[in-house]
């Protein structure tokens, strides 16, 4: 009888503090007002696709190895040239002839022109230019397997990033849930104060409890603009820019452990190793190559003319083509050539145990990702049942506190319950996704 007396004292008041207006939404980060646009995911990789600095250093150098990989940079096309030079030149001239006429002249003027076109075609060098020829190809195509992977790096680093906000953002919803909690068991602390129901340690403490969560929203606040300035920067974006992120953290369960496994031979930073093997094999036949004789074709023609002053030759000029054969033998170069094909041949070996550490990394990176991809999906069902626990004890702590049947530190603790299920749940989700997108990644199976 005594409790229903209390409660129907605190029907009034509990009706106004119903009645309150609940805060006002925040503004956007920005401070403008209204929402933010929202910001889907495939919205911010196309973006990432279309600003990366990253990406276009590597098209850039995708270009670059498109123009040299060509016969030309080979050596294996002709090359011509043209030659001409006008000498004017005055000496002071004495002879003396075996018939006993001398001569002299001062300041005497010769003037000579020559005009030459001259080619020349490299025929055999050892195979060196066949040689240069595939390593330029094999390059090439190392640029491109280069840009794939940094292209699956950005999609990866926005992708972890995108989530990371929405990660902050959901901390930032179990705060606010919790936050109006303690809004209303302030409220009815006020109401039952009123009739004379509750003390001031009652109230200070439930106000003291708000504060505390209050500030530990707004220290969540600043890790979700923070986190949402490290987004902005991967999208090449301005940093001040407003954006809202989706609210969920989405986990795929269909992964395949033997689907992956042929997909991760295909990674792009796996496949450009073993490239870069072939391409230091090539090196060392090119260096090999300088230790056999050189084979060329030479032609050309020329056009020569000179005047003299005095001499025996007044007036000289020829013209004419002429063509040739040219022979270069390598006979004794100190032992530098042996040297420079053992100093090839160790890097050829150099780049082979690169890739074979890099393979093992890559697994070992691979199947990792795996096990935590697994483990992070147990946890996350585990997690899922727990929040919904936690929220179903919060609500129920919280009428029977209306009913005068549960004390404030019940309440905190429902709360610490609500606030640790919902971290978890959150933190889980975000790893399970992280190591999916390692997965993804590893499998250059990443797409906007």
């Amino acid at each position: 009888m005594k409790f229903l007396v209390h409660l129907f004292l605190l029907l009034p008041a509990l009706a106004l503090a119903q009645t309150t207006a609940p805060p006002a939404p925040a503004e956007s980060p920005a401070g403008r007002g209204g929402p933010a646009p929202t910001l889907t995911l495939h919205e911010a990789l196309t973006t990432a696709l279309k600003n990366s600095l990253d990406i276009q250093i590597s098209q850039t150098n995708v270009e670059v190895q498109a123009l040299q990989n060509n016969a030309g940079f080979a050596g294996a096309l002709p090359t011509v040239g043209l030659n001409a030079s006008n000498n004017l030149i005055i000496n002071n001239t004495q002879q003396q002839f075996n018939t006993g006429d001398p001569r002299s002249a001062t300041g005497a003027r010769s003037t000579q022109y020559n005009v030459g076109l001259a080619g020349s075609y490299l025929l055999y060098n050892g195979g060196r230019v066949v040689a240069t020829r595939k390593r330029l190809n094999e390059l090439a195509q190392i640029s491109q397997l280069q840009l794939n992977s940094t292209v699956q790096n950005v999609l990866a680093d926005v992708s972890l990033k995108y989530y990371a906000v929405v990660q902050q953002q959901r901390y930032i919803r179990t705060l606010e849930a919790s936050v109006e909690v303690s809004r209303q068991k302030l409220r009815l602390i006020d109401a039952r104060q009123s009739v004379g129901l509750a003390n001031n340690a009652d109230r200070f403490q439930a106000q003291l409890d708000l504060n505390a969560q209050l500030l530990t929203q707004q220290q969540q606040a600043l890790a979700a603009q923070q986190a949402t300035a490290d987004l902005l920067r991967a999208l090449t974006l301005d940093l001040t820019q407003a954006v809202a992120v989706e609210d969920t953290i989405p986990v795929d369960h269909s992964l395949s452990w033997a689907e992956l496994q042929g997909a991760f031979d295909k990674n792009p930073d796996l496949l450009a190793a073993e490239r870069q093997v072939r391409v230091n094999e090539l090196i060392e036949r090119e260096t090999r190559a300088n230790r056999y004789p050189s084979f060329g074709l030479n032609a050309g023609t020329n056009f020569a003319r000179s005047q003299n002053a005095v001499g025996n030759t007044l007036f000289n000029q020829s013209y004419g083509p002429y063509a040739g054969l040219g022979l270069s033998v390598p006979i004794y170069t100190g032992g530098v050539n042996k040297k420079l094909v053992d100093i090839a041949r160790l890097n050829t070996r150099t780049t082979e145990l690169q890739r074979t550490a890099l393979q093992r990394n890559y697994r070992l990176n691979a199947l990792k990702a795996w096990e935590s991809y697994e483990k992070q999906l147990t946890l996350v069902t585990t997690a899922e049942a727990s929040y919904t626990t936690a929220r179903q004890l919060l609500k129920l702590v919280q009428m029977r506190l209306d009913a005068g049947l549960s004390t404030l530190v019940d309440v905190k603790l429902a709360q610490q319950s609500f606030e640790d299920a919902g971290y978890r749940l959150v933190n889980y989700r975000y790893a399970a996704k992280s190591a999916e997108i390692t997965l993804r990644q590893l499998g250059a199976l990443l797409t906007p």
